[in-house]
């Protein structure tokens, strides 16, 4: 009998993690973008602004790398200046398609097999400027290639995260005042 809930409780445990990870989904009115290229989305994104929680708590001057492995997943590189610690802090991590490598649906892991949403739900034509729905309406953030954002875009942004459902008066708008980061790649 001991052996049978053995095997039970390890089939219930793998049930879960296949559970939990499959939860790294989107907003319900939100949907990534379709026709995205990401070998176009590759390269250097600078944070403009984000909802706050703790991975990146008390971070300015926040960039994201992104390049692709010879498996087409999406290896990502978050930095950012701690200004608490008063050190720069990494995060290495993987994306991978939820689906089509065409609609911009990820889900991304920086701690092994638990992997959240990463849906890009706004992108210029230019791939300069990015909305990033993360797995519900507790994460959020705003990119663009530069360390600046023109305010038509902003406004554009704003009124999209308005309509899925976000509270917009949470966001924290980033910093760039530094010009030292140690892990940055420029473009």
């Amino acid at each position: 009998m001991k052996e049978k809930n053995k095997i039970l409780a390890i089939g219930l445990a793998v049930g879960l993690l296949i559970l939990f990870n499959s939860c790294a989904s989107i907003p319900k009115n939100a949907k990534g973008i379709e026709d995205f290229d990401v070998n176009k989305y590759s390269g250097t994104w600078y944070e403009i602004a984000r909802f706050d929680f703790k991975f990146e708590r008390n971070m300015d001057n926040v960039s994201a790398q992104y390049s692709l492995n010879d498996k087409g997943n999406v290896i990502v590189l978050n930095s950012g200046f701690n200004t608490k610690k008063g050190e720069w802090k990494k995060a290495d991590g993987l994306a991978k398609f939820r689906g089509s490598k065409d609609v911009a649906e990820l889900k991304v892991s920086f701690f092994g097999p638990f992997y959240s949403g990463y849906n890009v739900v706004a992108l210029d034509e230019n791939y300069q400027y990015a909305l990033i729905a993360g797995k519900n309406l507790d994460y959020l953030w705003i990119l663009s290639r530069t360390k600046e954002l023109p305010e038509d875009i902003k406004d554009n942004y704003l009124k999209l995260a308005e309509e899925i459902g976000y509270d917009i008066s949470r966001l924290i708008w980033v910093k760039h005042d530094r010009n030292d980061n140690p892990f940055l790649i420029e473009n």
